[in-house]
């Protein structure tokens, strides 16, 4: 056992120095790319406490995203700082996420995914035709980027370093609730509802907790996202970026810690890499997940358990 921690400590140390090493090695595009994984990865923890955790589906994390996106760059605009408008949209859609989760009370499943995706075609129409508000398909543009204490982040790489820094808060949040008692009633409502319920968990009050604080984390992301791009319109806030998210989670391992952290970089990174082969990528990165999940459907991570029972 104290080999298995000490092995995870040293793997968990070289990850961080590649995160933190590897940047300033690349140009431009590549920075940008990382800052995008981390901003993803913080929507991707999200919907891993709404799925892996707690078993709740949903496809309407892209529109918190775009909800935080927005009022960052609305606010930001309106002279507001970037440190206060965290908060203001996280709570905001931890309201959303408590509205949007009543319907997970009746519905379970299959209904309850088509619930979010009707909340999540809802918020695109809104982005796109609230034009007082969002700018409709035109977007909002030269969203700010924020400076601390002196500090400007103005800069690709000190951004990422931001955008990196707040997936360390907000993992670290994550992991707290994760070891309180929220974390193991969200565990128990995963496993088995009923068996849940007879033990005095509040079933209710906890999918609704698991939606909104899912939801949270996706606006908060969605508030580093528009001074990441310093322009906000519709088109990153569809149903193919929720569906993008959700198979984040799945092919990282869902119910998985370091689920979503590997999810989200192959998802967001892959398909980068593979773009020399011209119009095929799309084709290589599709046949590559569906090959995965058909060999191990818990995702990367469920593979050394795979090959150990294969091994016993």
């Amino acid at each position: 056992m104290k080999v298995r921690h000490a092995t995870s400590w040293l793997i968990a140390a070289a990850i961080m120095a590649v995160l933190l090493g590897l940047p300033p090695l690349l140009k431009n595009y590549g920075i940008y790319l990382m800052a995008l994984w981390a901003i993803y990865a913080m929507a991707a923890l999200g919907l891993n406490l709404t799925l892996g955790y707690a078993g709740q589906i949903s496809l309407a994390q892209a529109a918190f995203l775009g909800v935080g996106a927005y009022a960052s760059a609305i606010l930001t605009k309106a002279g507001w700082s970037l440190w206060a408008v965290m908060p203001v949209a996280a709570a905001l859609c931890f309201l959303l996420g408590i509205v949007l989760g009543f319907p997970a009370l009746r519905v379970q499943h299959h209904y309850l995914a088509f619930a979010t995706l009707g909340f999540n075609a809802f918020a695109y129409l809104v982005f796109r035709n609230e034009d007082w508000l969002t700018g409709g398909n035109f977007g909002i543009n030269r969203i700010p980027r924020p400076t601390l204490l002196g500090w400007s982040f103005r800069g690709q790489l000190d951004f990422y370093y931001l955008c990196l820094a707040m997936l360390g808060l907000l993992s670290l949040a994550i992991w707290l609730v994760l070891r309180s008692p929220w974390g193991r009633a969200f565990a128990a409502l995963r496993d088995n509802p009923i068996r849940a319920e007879s033990v005095g968990i509040d079933i209710r009050a906890y999918t609704l907790l698991a939606f909104a604080l899912g939801s949270a984390c996706a606006g908060f992301a969605g508030t580093l996202l528009a001074p990441l791009v310093q322009f906000v319109d519709p088109s990153p806030f569809n149903l193919n970026v929720s569906l993008s998210i959700l198979l984040m989670v799945i092919v990282g391992g869902a119910g998985r810690w370091a689920g979503p952290y590997l999810g989200a970089a192959l998802v967001t990174l892959l398909p980068e890499w593979l773009r020399f082969s011209d119009s095929w990528y799309l084709l290589i990165f599709g046949i590559a997940v569906i090959a995965l999940l058909a060999w191990c459907p818990g995702g990367l991570l469920a593979i050394p358990d795979r090959l150990a029972r294969r091994r016993a």
